[in-house]
């Protein structure tokens, strides 16, 4: 069961979700509107490696706007502290951002249940698009869960900021989950 808008105003204010800073007008029937920070990463070199890690830069956005280029994958991070220890967050892009061309979690939208973090995005344009720090690039949803819940206490928790692949780490112990 989804929570709608109401409920994700509700919940964030009996400390059940999290969503750092709040802000009331970003609240959607069904959703909640999150922002992209002023903070890119994107990977050196041209074929990645999962067994080590792989160097990255760091691109602050300029408040006139950067482009995203159609053959690089960048790192982005919300501006927002997002989570729950009660409902599974998923998020996405907003429609308007995706009639754009650009996919803005290219395949990993179900958070765990207990991150808290600045999620990192995985942004992936479609053509040329030029974004902004600030810019409402997303939205999230907030899911019920039935069964016991394990919280999530991986290796991204307590993410600020853009965070490169560390499945090196799972490689190097010989599992590639």
């Amino acid at each position: 069961m989804i929570l709608t808008g109401l409920e994700i105003t509700r919940q964030h204010r009996e400390g059940r979700l999290t969503i750092d800073p709040f802000t009331p007008e970003q609240v959607n029937p069904n959703s909640y509107n999150f922002r992209l920070g002023s903070t890119l990463k994107t990977y050196v070199p041209e074929v990645l490696d999962v067994a080590k890690p792989n160097p990255a830069v760091e691109i602050t956005i300029p408040e006139d706007g950067f482009v995203l280029r159609p053959d690089r994958i960048y790192l982005g991070h919300t501006v927002e502290v997002m989570g729950s220890d009660h409902y599974v967050p998923i998020i996405r892009a907003r429609s308007s951002i995706a009639r754009l061309g650009l996919f803005v979690h290219v395949t990993a939208d179900l958070i765990d249940i207990g991150s808290h973090n600045q999620w990192t995005l995985q942004l992936h344009a479609v053509q040329p698009v030029r974004v902004y720090p600030g810019l409402l690039i997303g939205q999230v949803t907030f899911w019920q869960v039935h069964g016991k819940i394990t919280l999530y206490e991986g290796k991204y928790q307590g993410s600020r900021g853009p965070r490169e692949s560390e499945i090196h780490r799972d490689f190097l112990q010989g599992t590639s989950t």
